[in-house]
C-alpha cells in the first residue's frame, strides 16, 4: 500500500503531465513484454521557461507513434515516455531516475537543455544506460572516452559561433559587433566560437552584455548595446526572450545586422511572436529543410512531413522549426535501432549509434549528412545560413563545416 506521500506525489505528477499536454501516451507502467517493445525515456521543459521547446518532445511522440502504425521496429513497438523537469537539472535527476529505475527504459533519448543533461550524465553512464541524441549543442556530449554512454546530435553551439564569425568576416569586415547572451552554458559556448572565429579580430566585439534565462525585461540591455555604436548584433538565447529582442530593436532608432542564434530561429516560436516585418533580414544557421520555404513544396520528404503532421500532429504548427528538429532527431534513432536488429542490448545500441554513415535524414538540407565513429560523437557537422526574407528562410551561400575543428581522440 503506499503512503500518503507516495499517493500525493503521485497525484501531482498525473496532474502535471496532464496540464502540460505533454505526449505522456506511453506512460501505463512497465507491464508490457520487453520482448514486444522498446522503452524509451525522455525529459523534456513542457512547462516553465523553455516550454517553447517541448515541442521537440511531442513531435517525437508523434513520430514514433507512426512507426508504431507501421509495424514498429523489427516487429518490436516502441513505448515513448515523456516526462517534465521545467528545464529544473534536480527534477531531471528524479526524472531520469524513475524512468530508469521504475519506468524500466533501455535507453534516454533526445532529452532537453545542457544543465539537466549534464546532471545525469554520470549517473545514465555509470548505469550503462545509452544517453543518446541529446538536444543540445554543448560540446559536453562528444567525450567517448570519459562519458561511452552519452552521444550528441545537432551542431554544437560553438561551431556556430565560428561560423558567424566567418560570416561577418567575410560580409562586413570592418562592422563593430555587439552580443547579447544567455548567461548559461549554452550562451557562453556560442560566444566563445564567435570570439575564436574572429581571432585575431575579435576587437571588432565593441561590447556584450549577458542576461540570465527567467529575465523578461532587456531594454536596458539592448540600449547599451546601441550606444556602443556597434552595426551587427549577435543574439543568443531562447525564443521568448529573442522575440522580444527583436521587437525592442524594431522600435529603437537602430538598424543593426541581426543575427539569431539556431536555437532560436523558429518562425512559430520566435519571429511571429517579434513580428514577421520585424523579423524581415534577420539571419541564422539552419541544418534541416523549413517546410515554411517554397522551394521544398514539391519536395517528396517535405510533403510526406506534411502527412505525417496531419495525421499524427495535427494541433502542431508547421512553421515550427522545433517539430522538423523533434522528427528528424527520432529518425535518426530508428536508424539506430534498425541496424540493431534483433540485438538490443544497450551495448550493441550504442555499438550501432557510433557506426552511423553518411546518413541522410530525410528532412536534413542536402549535403548534411550523420556520420559517427568510436572516437567521433558528433553525429551532425555541417550547417548553413540562412536569413529571413519575411515568410521563409532562404539561403545564404553553401553548407558550412569548415568551422568545426577535427575530430580528437576523446574530444
Amino acid at each position: 500500500m503506499q503512503t500518503k506521500r507516495q499517493t500525493v506525489l503521485s497525484i501531482c505528477l498525473v496532474l502535471a503531465a496532464v496540464l502540460a499536454a505533454s505526449p505522456l501516451r506511453a506512460q501505463q507502467g512497465p507491464e508490457a513484454k520487453t520482448d514486444s517493445e522498446i522503452r524509451v525515456g525522455n525529459v523534456m521543459p513542457y512547462t516553465g521557461p523553455l516550454a517553447a521547446f517541448a515541442t521537440i518532445g511531442r513531435a517525437e511522440a508523434a513520430y514514433f507513434d507512426m512507426v508504431n502504425e507501421q509495424g514498429g521496429i523489427n516487429g518490436r513497438k516502441v513505448r515513448f515516455v515523456s516526462v517534465d523537469d521545467s528545464s529544473n537539472p534536480k527534477t531531471a535527476i528524479e526524472q531520469t531516475r524513475d524512468l530508469v529505475e521504475k519506468q524500466d527504459v533501455l535507453l534516454m533519448f533526445g532529452s532537453f537543455g545542457t544543465p539537466s543533461n549534464l546532471a545525469v550524465r554520470k549517473y545514465l553512464n555509470e548505469k550503462n544506460i545509452p544517453q543518446l541524441f541529446v538536444a543540445s549543442g554543448d560540446e559536453e556530449w562528444a567525450h567517448p572516452k570519459a562519458f561511452p554512454w552519452t552521444m550528441g546530435w545537432q551542431p554544437t553551439f560553438r561551431a556556430e559561433g565560428r561560423i558567424y564569425a566567418n560570416y561577418i568576416q567575410a560580409a562586413y569586415p570592418s562592422r563593430k559587433i555587439a552580443v547579447l547572451w544567455q548567461n548559461d552554458q549554452f550562451g557562453r559556448d556560442l560566444f566563445k566560437g564567435l570570439q575564436e572565429g574572429l581571432g585575431d579580430t575579435a576587437g571588432m566585439i565593441v561590447a556584450d552584455l549577458a542576461f540570465d534565462a527567467s529575465e523578461t525585461r532587456i531594454e536596458n540591455q539592448l540600449g547599451i548595446l546601441r550606444d556602443s555604436g556597434a552595426d551587427i548584433l549577435v543574439f543568443d538565447g531562447a525564443p521568448a526572450i529573442a522575440a522580444r529582442a527583436i521587437r525592442i530593436v524594431a522600435g529603437m532608432d537602430w538598424h543593426p545586422v541581426f543575427i539569431l542564434d539556431n536555437a532560436s530561429a523558429s518562425i512559430a516560436s520566435a519571429l511571429q511572436p517579434a513580428g514577421l516585418q520585424n523579423s524581415l533580414g534577420v539571419i541564422s544557421t539552419s541544418f534541416l529543410k523549413d517546410a515554411g520555404d517554397a522551394s521544398w513544396k514539391n519536395d517528396p520528404q517535405i510533403k510526406a512531413w506534411d502527412a505525417f503532421m496531419d495525421k499524427y500532429y495535427p494541433d502542431g504548427d508547421k512553421d515550427d522549426i522545433y517539430a522538423v528538429f523533434g522528427y528528424a532527431a527520432a529518425d535518426t534513432l530508428m536508424q539506430v535501432l534498425r541496424q540493431c536488429g534483433d540485438d538490443l542490448s544497450r551495448e550493441n545500441i550504442m555499438r550501432q549509434a557510433a557506426s552511423l554513415k553518411d546518413y541522410q535524414s530525410p528532412i536534413a538540407l542536402p549535403g548534411i549528412v550523420i556520420n559517427t565513429g568510436p572516437k567521433d560523437f558528433r553525429p551532425i557537422k555541417q550547417m548553413r545560413l540562412v536569413q529571413f526574407d519575411g515568410n521563409a528562410w532562404q539561403p545564404i551561400g553553401d553548407v558550412i563545416e569548415s568551422a568545426f575543428t577535427p575530430v580528437r581522440e576523446d574530444n
